[in-house]
């Protein structure tokens, strides 16, 4: 009212307050001090005015505001410190499908030692839930296993039992549950792993193995059995019958976290980059993050590093070729532009899988951000991690037989090439055992933190 503003200029000058847009408040002050001289305010008021509204541009909040905040992260802070698998679990729900927000989350997740674990038939809820210190992927964040698949499933599961095997899983599940689509997205998922069968063997004999089971679970459910005679025994006769041969074959790493990623939206059980990421981070001035949290300026020259994970390739209205490609590190991607001139430079190395350096601009305008290449080399990482080996340092008294199995699931979590050491130490010597070439690892921060959650930091003192 002061000012003459209509409602769509007072939300354009609101706006440019809450974006902190310092060259539009600038621009605007000139229509603002002449509405108000037109109205009859003195050039003292107008000054005043416009002096109390300008530091809201900055950083301010209403007094209610501020205490509500405050009182929300005590709160927070507190989960995070005294449950923080719990914490981080309901933190991870709440982004849904926000694919970039759960890639910083799950990082974090290593950071603090906790481990993220892939979906599974016979541990998961619907969404991410804490499974003592560690995080249990959601069956409703695999995609094609939609809601009422999830919830059959899961009371299947609570009335029948614990699945024991891929053939007990058919027998016991409901109809709604046994398609081969949304059998096949748990098996890349990795959802079957528990049950000790390949992905890749797995994924040859689900689909007659649906076939097969799928028909008596339709007449089943229509009563047939009980009109023209009882095979008898129910579930675990459909198990019976229709025993499931599981050839003993297995993708190769990349894969399977190729398909992992691709039902899943990100890289869970591990990542391509591991046991190289530091030696490519060394090798860049700015991280993936950076870019995904907005902490880079506009005009920034930039390196990045990262695994290129699509390519989308295009022409624009003179025929040229470009392309749009997505660059990831451990944490998340980015979309980087290859424009003509850089694609003609570049396009032959423009691969999905390729681990690649790239030099670029950022431009922002608004609320988006463009980064535009100039430059990209592919490094040589063949020498990184083969070398040197994994050092690791117990308590004898505290080597328990569940302590060494579930060491040995961390350890061929994180297969590779590097040796893996163990010092044993009691309280009159000193033991030193090189394990087998299957325990090799590759080095990581996934796998450190996977370490010392399982056996305590100073298990690689």
């Amino acid at each position: 009212k002061v000012a003459g503003y209509s409602l769509g200029e007072a939300d354009l000058l609101r706006r440019a307050m809450g974006k902190k847009k310092k060259e539009i408040l600038d621009e605007a002050y000139g229509g603002f001090a002449e509405g108000m001289t037109k109205n009859g305010f003195s050039q003292a008021a107008i000054t005043a005015l416009w002096d109390t509204v300008l530091p809201f541009a900055g950083y301010a909040f209403n007094k209610s505001h501020a205490a509500g905040y405050g009182l929300v992260s005590f709160w927070t802070a507190y989960l995070k410190a005294n449950y923080p698998a719990e914490y981080m679990a309901g933190l991870l729900t709440s982004v849904g499908d926000d694919k970039d927000k759960s890639a910083i989350y799950l990082a974090d997740c290593r950071k603090m030692g906790i481990t993220v674990l892939p979906p599974d038939v016979n541990e998961s809820r619907a969404d991410f839930a804490a499974v003592g210190d560690d995080i249990r992927f959601g069956l409703a964040a695999i995609r094609n296993v939609g809601s009422g698949v999830v919830s059959s499933i899961i009371a299947s599961r609570e009335e029948k039992g614990a699945f024991n095997g891929f053939s007990d899983y058919l027998g016991k599940i409901d109809v709604t549950a046994c398609n081969k689509k949304v059998t096949e997205s748990l098996i890349k998922a990795g959802a079957f792993d528990s049950l000790d069968h390949p992905r890749k063997g797995l994924f040859l004999v689900h689909a007659d193995a649906v076939d097969s089971v799928l028909g008596t679970k339709k007449a089943e459910a229509i009563g047939q059995f009980d009109l023209f005679g009882d095979m008898g025994g129910g579930d675990e006769a459909i198990s019976e019958v229709f025993a499931v041969k599981v050839p003993d074959e297995e993708w190769e790493s990349k894969h399977k976290l190729a398909l992992e990623r691709d039902m899943l939206g990100l890289y869970v059980s591990g990542h391509p980059l591991a046991g190289v990421e530091h030696a490519l981070a060394a090798q860049t001035d700015t991280s993936i993050t950076q870019l995904l949290e907005d902490q880079v300026k506009d005009g920034a020259h930039i390196t990045i590093g990262g695994i290129i994970s699509s390519v989308t390739r295009r022409v624009n209205k003179k025929g040229e070729p470009w392309a749009a490609v997505t660059v990831e590190d451990m944490v998340g991607g980015v979309e980087v532009y290859f424009f003509p001139r850089a694609y003609v430079a570049f396009g032959m190395d423009l691969t999905v899988d390729n681990i690649v350096l790239v030099k670029a601009r950022v431009n922002k305008r608004d609320d988006s951000m463009m980064i535009s290449a100039n430059d990209l080399a592919v490094p040589d990482l063949s020498a990184v991690g083969t070398t040197k080996p994994l050092n690791l340092t117990l308590q004898a008294r505290a080597c328990t037989p569940s302590k060494v199995a579930s060491l040995k699931q961390v350890l061929q979590r994180h297969a590779g090439t590097s040796d893996v050491h163990v010092t044993l130490v009691s309280d009159q010597k000193q033991t030193r055992l090189l394990l087998t070439d299957a325990l090799r690892v590759t080095p990581s921060s996934a796998l450190m933190g996977d370490l010392k959650a399982l056996l305590g930091p100073s298990c690689l003192s």
